[in-house]
Order: structure tokens, then sequence, then C-alpha cells
């Protein structure tokens, strides 16, 4: 996409408030300088592309956010004569050609769509795509990468922290449960285009881990709910600690025991849930396959969620979760 934007037409950035959204976005207009307006928001706040409407000639780009689950708002700012560039690593099963729409996706399980801007931009800003991946839960990517780039351990690991830190800080209910408005941490890291300034310079890190710290001192002791062989459901309360660590829980339960697969089902204030879940066996068993059996479900094979799981469900969907992730097959499920 070209940097320069015709004063009569209006670019929007579109991108997951995660690490891999921000990291993303950032590697892109570190290369590609444009003046966007920014749409984002917590972690599952993925049905960012109906939050505008675009006119003829308006520059889209898209960003970690799935296209299945946007496929009606794609379709109408297609129509509407915008030009659409899309990285994303999550489910495309509707994808489509368009001669206005450039899309890169690409849904193996070692893959984040800041490896895919990484890709793209021939490797211009790689360490940001190392943050990402290993806030996406992706360890071993991101230190394949880290160590090609002639990175050491010591700085792959404040690399790892802070991928966790943008990640974590992405998990809420809604942005009020943030630290930081993703669009306001975004503006924050775009100030550095290497990754140990923000480390050493920037204040949100130092907020981030003091957070971070603080709420996972809440995590001391817990304990799965239910377990099996192969998975392990663990259920948290509706406090805004819980809906912070909901998706570190399951990527720190994933690294510690590897092979296994854990749903995580946090309380929403109305007595719902919102559900964070990890495949021990992405190739087998895609966490993508199983989530998107539910109305709000949806993912990639490595890991998914469910972001409104009534409490009357909840019976049901410890079944089918160990049924499904015990290697019992996929149950038929009827919930809502």
């Amino acid at each position: 996409m070209s940097a320069e934007i015709n004063n009569t037409v209006q670019a929007y950035d579109v991108f997951n408030g995660d690490a891999d959204g921000i990291c993303a976005l950032h590697q892109l207009r570190l290369a590609q300088a444009v003046s966007a307006e920014l749409i984002t928001g917590a972690k599952r706040d993925i049905d960012l592309l109906s939050r505008f409407v675009a006119r003829p000639g308006d520059r889209v780009t898209v960003l970690d956010i799935s296209l299945d689950s946007n496929i009606a708002a794609l379709r109408k700012h297609l129509a509407a004569g915008a030009e659409i560039t899309y990285f994303d690593h999550h489910n495309a099963a509707q994808a489509f050609e368009h001669e206005r729409l450039y899309l890169h996706c690409d849904m193996a399980a070692d893959v984040c769509s800041s490896i895919l801007v990484n890709r793209y931009l021939d490797g211009q800003y790689w360490q940001w795509a190392v943050v990402a991946a290993y806030g996406d839960n992706l360890p071993v990517v991101a230190t394949a990468l880290a160590h090609e780039g002639g990175l050491s351990r010591p700085q792959c690991d404040q690399l790892q922290e802070l991928g966790i830190l943008l990640n974590y800080n992405a998990y809420g209910e809604s942005v009020d449960d943030l630290h930081f408005h993703p669009a306001v941490l975004y503006s924050a890291v775009h100030d550095y285009a290497n990754p140990f300034d923000f480390l050493h310079n920037a204040a949100q890190f130092a907020v981030l881990r003091n957070a971070y710290a603080s709420d996972m001192a809440f995590m001391q002791g817990l304990r799965a709910d239910r377990e099996g062989e192969l998975t392990s459901i663990y259920i948290l309360p509706a406090q805004a600690w819980a809906r912070r660590v909901s998706g570190i829980l399951a990527n720190q339960l994933t690294q510690e025991e590897p092979g296994k697969s854990f749903a995580v089902l946090t309380a929403k204030p109305d007595g719902s849930y919102v559900v964070s879940i990890r495949s021990g066996d992405a190739e087998n068993c895609p966490a993508s396959q199983f989530c998107s059996a539910f109305a709000t479900g949806g993912g990639r094979r490595g890991a998914g969620g469910i972001n409104n799981l009534a409490a009357s469900e909840v019976d049901s969907f410890v079944q089918a979760f160990m049924a499904y992730f015990e290697k019992m097959g996929m149950p038929q499920l009827s919930l809502t």
C-alpha cells in the first residue's frame, strides 16, 4: 500500500489490541508512515470493521482480526469503493478475491499476524515480530527468529517479557478493565523503532510490569476445577484481575504442560462466561474448530475463545470440551 494518502480520502488502521495487533501495525507504519484513524479495542473486540463507514477511495488496513467475523462489514466497505489491505492468521474460510482486497492470510499454527507483516517487509523491523510472537504464545517461533537475528538469551527474555505485557494489557471485559486503551499503548510503542528503547525508557512498560505482578499474585494457589488425562478446565471469578489474566493463564499453562489442552472460563458481571482455549494438539484438535461450534466462538488452530457462554451452558461446555480434546471426537452441540 502506498504511504501517500490523498487529502480527499480517509485512512483507517484497524487492529486487535493485543501484542500481535499492536506490533503488526507498528512494523507496518515504521515502514509506511500514514496518518490514519485508529480502530481497536480489547482483545475480544473483533468486529472492528463495523465501527466505521468507508467511502470511495478510503484506504483500510486490517491487522489480526478474523476475516470470517468481519465478512459482512468487509464486503460493505469494498462495495463502497474502499481499498483494503488485510493481514491475519485467524479463520478465513470465507476469504474471496476482489480487485481492491490485498489479503495476506496464513492459518498455520506457527504464524501470527506480525510474522506475516515481517515477511511482507522483508524483516525490516523483525525485533517487533519477535515481541509479538512471544506475546502470542509462540515462544519457539520467537526464539528462533531472535537467534537468527543474533540476540542473546537475556535479550530474548526481555522481549518475551515485553510481548507478554503488551498482550496482558489487552484482556478485559471492556477497555475499562485495561491499564491502557490499546490505541494509547500503540501510540506509545510507536515512538520507539527499537523495542529495547521502549523497555528502558517508556513509562507504560513500568506501569504494565507492576500491574502484571500484582494481578499474577492472585493466581497463586489456583487449581483446576476439572481435569482429564489431556485436559484441564479453570473457572475464574467475576473480578477485574481475573479478566486481565485469563489469556495469560491459558498461555502459561500450555508452556508448563505441552500436549495438554486448557480452558479458562472467566465469569462476567452478567453471570455468563468468557472462555479462553488452548489446544495441546493443534493439528488434530484445532481450537478454532471447537470454538466455531459456538455462536460467539472462533480463533486459530492453537488458540481460540468464546465471547459469551451462558451459565446454563457450562456443564454442556465442559462435557464437549473434554470429549473433543480427549480425542473422543467432536460432539454434537446444541448450544446457542
